[in-house]
């Protein structure tokens, strides 16, 4: 079953929620919290996706939207992603890697199945799994994911997997939202370090001015 949990009490402390290696996680943060998706490892890409809570699925995070209104390739510290609606729904406070891909699907059953691995886990689908309790039924509603850790941009000078063990991106909610992320699972031509790894993610206030 996979891991669902709501956000923590503001006055507690952070709450650490752990994504088992090649599986999903789903998690809800309320506007004005924050979070850190963490490699504990190092070279595991992570696949994420967000949710305007109140809507249905319907709002959710937007890699088109984002590209439209970020100058990069990659967010920088300070700017935002974007939803389909046209609004943040979440502002990047700290990057320890600096490069993602926003470009990229998640990979998806088919995929495997075309590579002869069919039952192979896929991204797709732990985040469909993750967000089953919250009315997704098919890994065919996952959007496209903002991939974290994954050196796409400039995989030409530098690993593909340039994340280092403790690096992290941490991000303020704009809004109440759901996100999902998967611990990506594909393990062919040395991605993801050759390894598949867990992922944590620390739920926490900001800190007070």
């Amino acid at each position: 079953m996979p891991s669902v949990s709501s956000s923590r009490d503001a006055a507690s402390g952070p709450k650490t929620l752990i994504c088992k290696a090649a599986h999903g996680l789903a998690f809800e943060v309320k506007k004005g919290e924050r979070f850190r998706v963490v490699d504990l490892h190092g070279e595991q890409v992570v696949d994420f996706a967000a949710w305007v809570q109140g809507t249905n699925l319907v709002e959710k995070l937007s890699m088109a939207y984002t590209r439209f209104h970020l100058n990069g390739v990659t967010p920088a510290v300070g700017e935002y992603l974007w939803t389909n609606n046209d609004e943040p729904i979440l502002k990047l406070v700290e990057d320890t890697v600096k490069v993602h891909d926003m470009t990229f699907m998640s990979c998806f059953p088919k995929m495997y199945e075309k590579e002869g691995r069919p039952g192979h886990r896929s991204c797709a689908s732990n985040i469909a799994e993750a967000m089953e309790p919250y009315g997704m039924k098919s890994h065919l509603d996952v959007t496209d994911p903002f991939n974290i850790f994954q050196n796409t941009p400039n995989y030409s000078l530098k690993r593909l997997g340039s994340s280092k063990a403790g690096d992290f991106v941490e991000f303020e909610a704009m809004q109440d939202c759901v996100c999902a992320c998967s611990s990506c699972p594909y393990d062919a031509e040395g991605f993801n370090g050759g390894k598949i790894t867990d992922i944590a993610v620390v739920i926490r206030m900001p800190p007070k001015d």
